[in-house]
């Protein structure tokens, strides 16, 4: 699939004379140039996103962002998109790309868990520039109107749907059942192939649950069928329950959601992750993350509106005491220069640097004797950083990863 790439096209045979249309053109781009400078913008010509397929709302976003990057600046934006979570990181860690807009791989790669397991990955040094915290919740709990659930609480004896092969979505499951202190042995778990097969599930009264983003297309299928559509809300008021959901997903926080079918106009108290969140590494060029925080910052009210879900990259959405991976420091210089970086987001900020350093320690004492299979070797390692994550008083993320 091609990239989207945000050109300005100039003729090779357009004329260079004093006066000419084409000259002014020139002296403005290089006038352009001399702004960003004045203005602390420091980017190359064309820079470069992985972010989720085209049609998503990932992709979209990129897009309208890029539209400002060009006309704005004369930057260039290749967004290029990755079909699943390791091609969008693999073409960071290649730096085939400069940033990455993604969702929660960039926590699976900070952790080297999951895919991020395999002896070619490992803990790997994310740096988060923005969070994209939508509208809408990146998951939650839709059941059945018939199955009558209005609590988490109600979930239990309840048929849950359990998504072969997607960890990550039956981990997010396991989490929010731990608000009513349930797991998945206090439910009945229904095993499907695939995301949209739990939708068929509860359509053909095979599963009473799943879950998904609060405005997921499928579930308005969900709600114009004969069992109806109901979102359990997850009071943020429990803040013991709050924190045992928080204690599997870190990344997840408390957050009201507007958008999506039966949602009341008030908002419904759930917990979402960013998305999306865009990341770099720790060797990301601090101007261009600085240069880049800053255009999206300063001009949000320019593409906001541009691409479904853009709200959702308002400063004021951006939870820096609540982050799980740590900012980079263009980001952070930017952001205090702001007054947005306070003391609480520079201690956690700390909490999430000593992490992956914990975590990049664990990786290099178990590499050079690990186990030379490929399966012997990922349980070998998922055992050895829960070790030193347990050492060190921080939690392992939980069971099934």
């Amino acid at each position: 699939m091609s990239p989207h790439v945000f050109n300005l096209h100039i003729p090779a045979t357009a004329s260079l004379k004093p006066g000419s249309k084409f000259a002014v053109l020139l002296f403005l781009g290089l006038l352009g140039k001399s702004l960003c400078a004045a203005e602390g913008i420091e980017l190359p010509k064309t820079i470069a996103w992985s972010a989720y397929p085209t049609g998503t709302g990932g992709y979209s976003q990129a897009v309208a962002i890029g539209s400002i990057l060009q006309r704005r600046y004369k930057v260039n934006l290749r967004v290029i998109p990755g079909r699943n979570d390791v091609s969008r990181l693999a073409t960071l860690r290649a730096n085939r790309v400069h940033f990455s807009a993604g969702g929660s791989e960039a926590v699976y790669a900070q952790e080297g868990i999951l895919n991020f397991a395999s002896k070619i990955w490992g803990p790997q040094p994310i740096r988060a520039l923005m969070s994209n915290y939508s509208d809408s919740c990146s998951f939650t709990f839709a059941t059945a109107t018939d199955a009558n659930i209005n609590s988490i609480a109600d979930v239990k004896g309840k048929r849950v749907t359990f998504v072969q092969g997607a960890p990550s979505l039956n981990n997010a499951t396991a989490a929010l059942l731990s608000y009513a202190n349930l797991s998945w042995d206090d439910v009945t778990p229904v095993e499907v192939g695939g995301y949209n097969a739990s939708i068929d599930a509860v359509l053909n009264d095979r599963a009473d649950v799943v879950g998904g983003a609060c405005n997921s297309p499928p579930f308005l299928r969900i709600e114009a069928s004969p069992r109806g559509l109901t979102f359990p809300a997850l009071p943020h008021n429990d803040a013991e329950a709050v924190a045992r959901v928080r204690s599997r997903l870190p990344w997840y926080v408390p957050h009201i959601a507007l958008e999506g079918p039966t949602l009341p106009p008030e908002g419904l108290e759930v917990f979402s992750s960013a998305y999306p969140l865009l990341v770099g590494l720790d060797s990301s060029d601090e101007a261009m993350v600085y240069s880049m925080v800053k255009i999206m910052h300063q001009h949000f009210d320019e593409y906001k509106n541009n691409a479904p879900g853009g709200t959702g990259w308002l400063l004021a959405r951006q939870k820096f005491d609540q982050a799980f991976i740590p900012f980079h420091p263009g980001a952070v210089r930017y952001y205090r220069e702001i007054g947005a970086w306070d003391e609480a987001a520079e201690t956690q900020n700390q909490k999430n640097l000593r992490r992956q350093q914990v975590l990049t320690q664990a990786w290099e004492a178990f590499f050079p004797g690990a186990p030379e299979q490929y399966v012997e070797f990922e349980e070998a390692w998922l055992v050895a950083r829960n070790q030193a994550l347990q050492a060190e008083g921080l939690i392992t993320l939980g069971e099934g990863l």
